[in-house]
């Protein structure tokens, strides 16, 4: 397979001028108002199939450095143990193996009881404050990273784009990272790309990032991507067709929340 640089080679970073005098700074990626729906894509979570219950993510580390089975993690003389070990991750994801199902956030609402996400919120770890022990998920449950897409998702949701786009997989488009992302830091140089929507799968293990792009947009801005780096999900702008397929699709799980866009 080629090189993601040869399939998406570097564009200038004044093709993310329109976003920025329709969204303002995206330092943590552009958020784009409905064009002219929007919805939100989930990142996906998975569950233990053998129900482990009792214990947190805290708890069993806390547990396993006691035990010596784990060294506790520092950042030069920062003890980073300090804070509590939420479960949750940062960046790609990658289904965690035959013993874990994927654990759909309508399936965790209905058993717990607490909304899907809070109005007024947006999809974030502050979702299912009644599922976790004292800030910590329950060691069982695998919880969403934030600021990028599952892999499962995002290929799905390229197919998806793909196959409601007029020129299919040869629809150009542009794909953004945000400073924060980059392996080097650089605020002063946004980090753009250009390509093929049908090339949009490789762009998940771009190695200059360990995310999935901040915005990835149609060349003719018919529609746009935007993951925020503290988010649990991805919003899709674009065409009340697109929206309605991707409310309606069987993998991907999206929710329209009125207030975010």
């Amino acid at each position: 397979m080629p090189e993601i640089h040869e399939l998406w080679p570097l564009a200038p970073s004044s093709e993310t001028d329109w976003l920025t005098e329709l969204c303002g700074d995206g330092t943590l990626g552009f958020s784009p108002p409905r064009r002219p729906d929007a919805a939100w894509v989930l990142n996906a979570m998975y569950e233990h199939t053998g129900g482990i219950l009792g214990i947190s993510h805290h708890e069993a580390r806390q547990a396993a450095i006691a035990a010596g089975a784990v060294t506790p993690s520092r950042y030069g003389s920062i003890d980073l143990e300090m804070g509590v070990a939420t479960g949750g991750g940062l960046g790609r994801a990658e289904h965690p193996g035959p013993q874990y199902r994927r654990l759909r956030w309508a399936e965790l609402s209905a058993r717990c009881g607490d909304p899907l996400v809070p109005e007024g919120s947006y999809p974030s770890l502050h979702c299912f404050p009644s599922v976790k022990l004292d800030d910590s998920w329950p060691v069982g449950i695998r919880p969403p990273t934030e600021g990028s897409l599952d892999r499962l998702t995002w290929d799905r949701l390229v197919d998806l784009l793909t196959a409601h786009a007029p020129d299919g997989a040869d629809t150009r488009c542009l794909a953004y990272y945000n400073p924060l992302m980059l392996a080097a830091v650089d605020f002063d140089a946004l980090h753009v790309r250009a390509g093929r929507l049908g090339d949009a799968h490789a762009l998940y293990d771009n190695p200059e990032a360990g995310f999935s792009p901040s915005n990835l947009w149609a060349e003719d801005r018919s529609w746009v991507l935007y993951t925020d780096y503290d988010l649990w999900a991805t919003k899709v702008s674009g065409p009340e067709g697109l929206v309605e397929a991707l409310l309606r699709d069987p993998e991907i799980e999206a929710v329209r929340l009125p207030w975010t866009t």
